[in-house]
């Protein structure tokens, strides 16, 4: 072995690829003390289901796991195991961060120097465009008979470790190991709690400033990836981030979608300073209908950004400024033979019991003077609306975007209507909506190219 200290390859199999919401169902340890090696594998009650597409994966079935020890009760043993020595695995974050939290949940502490053999892979063989663990097996001509089984991966990784110093020298493999081990201290900034928490899943991110202040919010398909890459030398925003920031918060969603869409809304609702997004107050707006006194509804111009959120008042149209609303609210009158005065599109100073313009033009049918009722007009004006409203929007009314995670099963809706957001909340669930009521240029961009591409583990149903 080309690492003269005391190390532990580590193989995990888990109900799914959450960091904190699932489970181990089997580990495989090899630890290696110069030329001592010890194996230990066992399988575990995770104490939850393992849904089929694991069980497919992995072999490892619910029936298998019904008699196993649960991690508590091999908490301690594994402590022991891994006391002192470098923790290595394919992909260490997600296996360290699995095992601190069932540490956790079992009231220990696991803190362990860890090395990714994904990235000793990727050092050593640059040229190379795969560094999977299937990869790496095939590069190497390691075969095993219990593949996604954890102690035959770990087994894997140990072999690879052999076959790269045979290769290249374990100096040159020790070499690259250290370097890497130097780039894994949290960068400058952030406190190594949240660099240890950060977790491999999509997510929305918000770094707030000392005095608690939104400073940046970003999304990724990866927040730990997303966070750390804001927080690395030659990233834009870096410096800033570092002098500035005091905590980070972050929210995880189910994917891809949702995380731009809680982008869109938290850079709305938080204006954060750092995003140019975030800074600019939306122009867009829409036209709701507000009741006079004399009975006649009327429009009014509604600007973007959160509106309202009591009542179920409906909004027509999405526009970029007040003027493009208040041209098509005079089209509208023009074409439909509604009155300019209830309109509001006809500049008067005094006009009571006046004809308006349309009228004048044979256009209007004397709402103005009193020749046609409030109700009638009402009607006619709604109906006008409605199809103004309904021209670009692709569906007859409201919609769910559905999304799902594969492996979890846990399902997210998200509800929007003639291209505004209505709020989320659990799949399945007759909870009220949560989130703002918003409307913006961004959240059309996103239904847009959702609507264009729908993205994967997603569906969309009347809501």
């Amino acid at each position: 072995m080309p690492f003269s200290r005391p190390c532990a390859i580590v193989d995990l199999e888990t109900t799914g690829g959450h960091l904190a919401r699932d489970r181990i169902t089997e580990i495989g340890l090899i630890l290696i003390d110069g030329d001592r090696v010890e194996r230990f594998d066992s399988l575990i009650n995770p104490g939850q289901p393992i849904p089929a597409f694991i069980q497919n994966m992995t072999g490892i079935s619910d029936d298998m796991v019904a008699g196993a020890p649960s991690f508590a009760d091999l908490a301690e043993t594994i402590k022991q195991r891994l006391a002192g020595r470098l923790l290595i695995a394919h992909n260490v974050r997600f296996d360290y961060g699995v095992l601190k939290n069932e540490f956790k949940r079992a009231g220990l502490r696991l803190q362990s120097e860890t090395l990714c053999s994904v990235k000793l892979s990727r050092t050593l063989y640059p040229h190379e465009y795969k560094h999977n663990l299937d990869a790496v097996m095939a590069r190497h001509d390691i075969v095993l008979p219990e593949r996604h089984r954890a102690l035959a991966d770990a087994e894997a990784v140990y072999r690879f470790l052999l076959a790269a110093g045979a290769a290249l020298g374990q100096e040159t493999v020790a070499a690259a190991a250290e370097a890497l081990l130097g780039q894994s201290a949290p960068p400058a900034g952030m406190d190594a709690e949240t660099f240890d928490a950060l977790p491999d899943v999509p997510g929305v991110y918000c770094v707030y400033d000392r005095g608690g202040l939104p400073l940046y919010v970003g999304h990724d398909n990866n927040l730990r990836r997303g966070v750390l890459a804001h927080f690395s030398p030659g990233h834009g925003k870096a410096l800033q981030l570092a002098e500035q920031a005091g905590r980070i918060e972050w929210h995880e969603t189910l994917g891809e979608f949702g995380s731009a869409l809680l982008d869109i809304v938290l850079l709305k609702t938080l204006r954060p300073r750092l995003n140019a997004k975030g800074r600019m107050a939306s122009e867009v707006c829409t036209v709701g209908l507000v009741p006079g006194e004399d009975g006649f509804l009327r429009p009014e111009i509604v600007h973007g950004g959160v509106l309202p959120s009591s009542g179920a008042t409906p909004h027509y149209g999405l526009f970029r400024t007040p003027r493009d609303a208040k041209k098509a609210l005079k089209e509208l009158a023009q074409s439909q033979g509604l009155c300019q005065w209830v309109l509001g599109v006809e500049r008067v100073t005094s006009r009571k019991g006046q004809p308006c313009d349309g009228r004048g033009a044979g256009r209007c049918q004397g709402a103005c003077i009193g020749r046609e009722s409030a109700a009638a007009h009402n009607a006619r004006l709604q109906s006008a609306l409605a199809r103004l409203a309904e021209r670009d929007w692709p569906y007859p009314g409201a919609v769910a975007i559905v999304e799902r995670d594969e492996v979890s099963g846990l399902v997210a809706e998200h509800h929007f209507d003639r291209w505004c957001y209505l709020g989320s909340r659990d799949g399945g669930s007759v909870a009220p909506l949560k989130g703002p009521v918003l409307m913006d240029p961004d959240m059309v961009k996103l239904l847009t190219g959702y609507f264009r591409k729908p993205a994967a583990g997603t569906l969309v149903r009347p809501a």
